[in-house]
């Protein structure tokens, strides 16, 4: 496969509400080292990444550079960026900064457990879609309810997935998406795939991330990653 530059964008900008710590989550240790650490790490270390843009909450740069780019040698991220109110504000902050075509991997730093496997996986098919997005089939049965709680509808299983991240966009698409994003102020968004369903009315195809391949969001969680990295 003939190589595109890829840049993957590292979303930090989260906070800690959900995990009841005053150390955003992204900070938090985990095995001894930021939570953070482990997502730029698969990307320094992947032989499909060219580039890292690291997006960080409003002033943690200068925190991000001293206490985890330089000490973990971290050497593909070439810009830290200030991050906005909302996610998709994160987003376009990071897509102004890339300059290079081809494609770009946009990644929650607060899923540490990303690797070379779910990035190949990401390479070849937005090779082949142009938009695509890691995640997994659900284990349980899904029903969609009402305002009061009552079951409406009971979707097949088999045609329900968790979506995950990173998510990955030939660089012009996803920039033009966005564009639209923000012009038209279009806020009901949870993630990119969305955003490139919605704007430019393109189909996402998703492919298989891993169950391990979590959020950290709650003290359980954070336990949840402990238990994997011993493993």
């Amino acid at each position: 496969m003939e190589h595109e530059y890829c840049t993957a964008i590292v979303l930090a900008g989260g906070s800690g509400k959900r995990m009841g710590s005053k150390v955003h989550k992204q900070y938090l240790l985990m095995g001894g080292k930021p939570v953070l650490y482990y997502s730029l790490k698969a990307f320094q270390e992947s032989n499909y990444i060219d580039e890292i843009i690291l997006v960080a909450g409003a002033g943690e740069e200068e925190y991000c550079r001293k206490h985890i780019l330089e000490p973990y040698g971290i050497e593909k991220a070439s810009k830290i960026v200030c991050g906005g109110e909302e996610r998709y504000h994160s987003v376009w902050n990071g897509l102004q900064a890339v300059k290079q075509g081809g494609y770009v991997f946009i990644h929650d730093g607060a899923r540490p457990f990303v690797n070379e496997e779910i990035i190949r996986r990401g390479v070849e098919n937005v090779s082949r879609y142009g938009a695509c997005a890691a995640g997994m089939p659900v284990k349980d049965t899904i029903k969609i309810v009402d305002e009061n709680g009552f079951v409406k509808d009971t979707p097949d299983r088999n045609m329900v997935w968790l979506v995950q991240t990173p998510q990955v966009f030939e660089t012009e698409l996803v920039k033009e998406a966005y564009t639209r994003l923000m012009r038209e102020e279009e806020l009901n968004v949870t993630d990119d795939a969305m955003v490139v369903e919605h704007m430019l009315h393109l189909p996402v195809k998703l492919f298989y991330g891993a169950y391990e391949n979590i959020k950290i969001t709650t003290p359980e969680d954070l336990e949840i990653g402990e238990q994997f990295l011993r493993n």
